[in-house]
């Protein structure tokens, strides 16, 4: 069964029940616990909770520092295109905005890889918008000929590809990550931010990690776009995705990452405001529930922020980072959203090493993998 038929036969999910008769005395309970269960989640993200933020925090950093050490694991992301036939009322890059569009010709393709790979990164992601018929697979596949010539590990961001699509790529050793996240898990909700383009097909976007995953990728993230609905009734459905893909892909590394929308080129008001303490206390919930889960935290969070959650649970930063396509070598496009964090990927470097962290550049190398 997949993820999208657990959904079906489920219809909505029960939070509000579960979260009906949380006190002070269930916190503690859960706190003490060393298993969590997704009811215990919710739990950790009741309004009673938010008064153990503080125990929730010591707890969050014991279990990362146990499984992770000092590690955290540098990245940026490349963007190859900004093209896109989606109509997505909360994103830059929709159809009907008029912006400054751009795709790289494959010579502008190996000069961003090679000005990213001068900073000693060597984890890229790769992202395109949702338009096919210009940023084909085709163009997609030779591209990320060309990164690979010049990183270690590759994630792609891209519109969703199809189960022989992504054989190809992971065989080839063009990839071996995906990042996809589904915006928000509220199936109608999904309809009024979606108002054409191939994105609008909710259970194909919720399919497509699934799709990556039986061709034997190592390691995917998955999220929702925080500001979109409800922050429990998002946390819960990722909970359960997580446990479904755990489950049902034992060999897969599971990560998450929870942004928060950004400014845009076009207003939009998210239907939810999540503030800072709420999303500490997400994620702080999150690492005690999956111990061993990979969690990111983007430069759509301030420098300060991201500097003190570090150690309550984020295993992966971003650095040097440029939302335009052309960003690392001049005249670049409209940026898909605003940054908060400006820092560059040395001064990424300083600060982690000055707040007792091990900055890893390369820790994954797909062509050894496939000898």
């Amino acid at each position: 069964m997949s993820f999208a038929e657990v959904l079906l036969a489920q219809k909505t999910f029960p939070f509000e029940d579960l979260l009906f008769d949380v006190n002070a005395a269930k916190v503690e309970s859960v706190l003490n616990k060393d298993k969590l269960s997704i009811e215990d989640l919710l739990v950790l993200l009741s309004d009673p909770a938010a008064d153990y933020l503080e125990p929730m925090a010591q707890k969050a950093a014991a279990i990362t520092r146990r499984h992770f050490g000092n590690v955290i694991t540098l990245f940026t992301p490349l963007y190859i295109s900004n093209y896109c036939t989606n109509r997505c009322t909360y994103c830059s890059f929709a159809h009907e905005h008029a912006i400054n569009r751009k795709q790289l010709s494959f010579e502008e393709v190996e000069k961003e890889a090679i000005a990213i790979s001068k900073t000693g990164i060597r984890h890229i992601l790769v992202l395109t918008g949702e338009a096919p018929d210009k940023a084909t697979f085709d163009y997609l596949r030779q591209s990320l000929s060309i990164i690979a010539n010049h990183f270690s590990a590759i994630g792609i961001e891209v519109y969703p590809l199809t189960g022989g699509q992504y054989e190809e790529l992971i065989n080839a050793g063009y990839m071996d990550s995906l990042t996809i996240y589904q915006e928000t898990y509220n199936e109608e909700l999904y309809k009024t931010y979606h108002r054409g383009g191939p994105k609008e097909n909710y259970f194909h976007r919720l399919e497509t990690i699934e799709r990556a995953c039986r061709q034997r990728i190592r390691a995917v993230t998955i999220g929702a776009l925080l500001g979109l609905d409800d922050l429990r009734r998002e946390a819960f459905a990722v909970a359960h995705h997580a446990l479904y893909l755990q489950k049902t892909f034992p060999d897969v590394e599971i990560s998450l990452s929870f942004p928060r929308i950004c400014p845009l080129v076009e207003n939009f008001i998210p239907g939810v405001v999540v503030t800072d303490r709420q999303l500490v206390q997400l994620i702080t919930a999150f690492r005690i529930m999956f111990p061993t889960l990979g969690i990111t935290m983007t430069t759509r969070e301030s420098a300060r922020f991201r500097d003190n959650i570090m150690p309550l649970g984020i295993t992966k930063v971003s650095a040097g980072v440029s939302t335009a396509v052309g960003g690392h070598i001049g005249k670049p496009s409209t940026t898909q959203f605003e940054i908060a964090d400006h820092r560059s990927v040395s001064e990424m470097q300083r600060d982690l090493l000055a707040n007792g962290f091990q900055p890893v550049m390369h820790d994954w190398n797909m062509k050894m993998s496939m000898c």
